[in-house]
Formats: C-alpha cells, sequence, structure tokens
C-alpha cells in the first residue's frame, strides 16, 4: 500500500537509519569522490593543478588566522573533505572513523554521532587558530588544512571516556585493549602532523571537544539535540505528509530523554556499568538477549 511517505535513495540502503557511522563514512567519501573529480577536470583543463590549489582548495580549507573573518565557514568545512589526490589518506580516515565511531554509537546511540563529530571539528579548528597566536615559528603552520583529524580523535577520546577497558576481539582468543588502539592511533597523527604546533593544538581540541561532550551526556545534557530539531522543522516543510510521524517519535524521545544516565524505566547505571564491563571481558557476543536489549535501550532517545 502506498502510504504516500517521500524516501530519499539512501533510505533503501539496510541499516542506515540507525547507523550515523555509516551515514558519515558515506558522506565523506561522497565528498572525496566529487572534489577528486574537480580536482582532475581542472588538472586537465589548465595542465597542472595549481589553479585548483590557489582557488578550490582555500575555499573549504582551514587556513591562516588572518584569513578567518573572510573563510569563517572554513572551520567546519575542512573536516568534510580530503586532499583529492590523497585516496589512501581517506581509506585510513573512514577505517579509523569506523573503529572508534562503532563504539561510540553502540553505548550512546546515534544521534549522538553527528553533533560529536561536529563539534570536534569546530573544537579542533578553534585549537588551531589560537595556537597560531603563538610568539615566532611556535605559531607557524601550513598554508591549509583539510582533512577529518580532530573529529576522528574526538571520536577516540569518546570512547576511551565512556568505555577505557574495551578491547577489540578479532578471534575468540586475540584481543586489543582499546587505549592501546588509541595510543597508536594518537602516535600516527602527531607524526603525520609533521609537527606543526597549531597542527597539534587542534587535535589536543578535538580530543577534549570529545571527552567535554561525553562528560555533558553524562550530566543530563543533551548538546546536539538543537541541531535535529532544526533539521526536524526543515523536513516537516519539505514532507508536509510526515507530521504526524514526526510528532510520535519527538514524543517518544521525549519520554526516553533521560534514560542514559538516570535509573528511570528499571535501567541504573550499575546495571550498564556491568553490561560495560562484560563486554570488556568476554565481549559483545557473550551478552545474553535481555542484556543486548536493555543495552540497545539505553543508548537510544
Amino acid at each position: 500500500m502506498n502510504t504516500g511517505r517521500k524516501r530519499s535513495a539512501l533510505s533503501y540502503i539496510p541499516g542506515l537509519s540507525g547507523n550515523a557511522v555509516l551515514k558519515l563514512i558515506i558522506f565523506t567519501s561522497g565528498a572525496y569522490i566529487i572534489f577528486a573529480l574537480m580536482w582532475a577536470v581542472v588538472a586537465l583543463l589548465y595542465q597542472g593543478d595549481s589553479n585548483f590549489s590557489q582557488y578550490f582548495i582555500p575555499a573549504v580549507a582551514l587556513s591562516h588566522l588572518s584569513n578567518f573573518s573572510s573563510h569563517w565557514w572554513g572551520l567546519l568545512t575542512y573536516g568534510l573533505f580530503n586532499y583529492p589526490n590523497g585516496f589512501w589518506e581517506l581509506l585510513s580516515n573512514m577505517l579509523w572513523l569506523y573503529c572508534f565511531g562503532s563504539v561510540v554509537q553502540m553505548l550512546i546511540g546515534h544521534r549522538q554521532i553527528i553533533p560529536l563529530f561536529l563539534y570536534s571539528l569546530v573544537g579542533g579548528g578553534v585549537f588551531y587558530l589560537l595556537a597560531q597566536l603563538l610568539p615566532g615559528s611556535l605559531g607557524a603552520c601550513p598554508p591549509y588544512i583539510l582533512g577529518p583529524r580532530a573529529g576522528l580523535i574526538g571520536f577516540a577520546a569518546a570512547a576511551v571516556t565512556l568505555t577505557p577497558k574495551y578491547q577489540f576481539y578479532l578471534t575468540e582468543t586475540f584481543r586489543i585493549p582499546l587505549l592501546v588502539v588509541a595510543a597508536i592511533f594518537t602516535a600516527l597523527l602527531i607524526v603525520g602532523s609533521g609537527f606543526w604546533l597549531p597542527v597539534i593544538f587542534m587535535l589536543v581540541g578535538g580530543a577534549l571537544t570529545g571527552y567535554g561532550y561525553v562528560k555533558l551526556l553524562q550530566a543530563g545534557y543533551r548538546p546536539g539535540e538543537w541541531m535535529y530539531q532544526i533539521t526536524g522543522k526543515i523536513e516537516s516543510l519539505v514532507t508536509p505528509d510526515e507530521n504526524a510521524i514526526s510528532k510520535r517519535q519527538n514524543k517518544v524521545r521525549g519520554e526516553n530523554r533521560e534514560k542514559i544516565y538516570s535509573p528511570k524505566q528499571g535501567i541504573t547505571q550499575k546495571r550498564i556499568d556491568d553490561i560495560l564491563d562484560k563486554i570488556n571481558q568476554k565481549g559483545y557476543n557473550s551478552l545474553s538477549a535481555e542484556e543486548k536489549e536493555t543495552l540497545m535501550r539505553a543508548g537510544k532517545e
């Protein structure tokens, strides 16, 4: 039966609606493909990529503090694009995004992924700009910065804050602690920073933002809710036939908003901690159906 509801093409991808990590991977990869095609066309037309580096990259990248007033939007867009000739860097970024993002999504729900990523980009970008105020060569930085490094380390910090004892089970007997993976990732980012101090500050800013976001959630705040309120209003304008469904969803979200970190609905913080300890010791597959359901309910709003 045709209900008249409008669906986007992406809505037909299995599991996409409740998987913000996958959405972020698809969006970032799509942005890279578009950017790379533009780079290839410009390189062919002008027999080199100097024009692309001069006009296109500065339009979306994070640059020097002196250019901030005329390119302020770069504080957000720099993390949504990768360098067009950096496919392997993109692939590496997406693997790390999946690695840390999936842990965060499992524990606090898919609705926190996009806000956490964007906040970490902005936090890292602010630290990058402020570090340029350091005297002399300390404040020296690359001409432009592209890539989601601040967002990725924000996910890593959030994952470690949520469950520092978590372990990745590669086989039934071989496992790697999350702290070890996060330490290796951080070391690679520092080495890849070229040891530019503002770039290292950017990583610190992204990590602190991820840590602070989780602490705000644990204190009962919802720092990313306003984003969904805005997108919900926009969606209701372009798809008015879904208003009734949106209202019912808002009602359910309001009823469940305090589930994660309050002892309502029979889910206490101790119960959540016990389940997380079991995951750390025996892996996610060791949970019973009731424990998985409890974790899922605690992670939803």
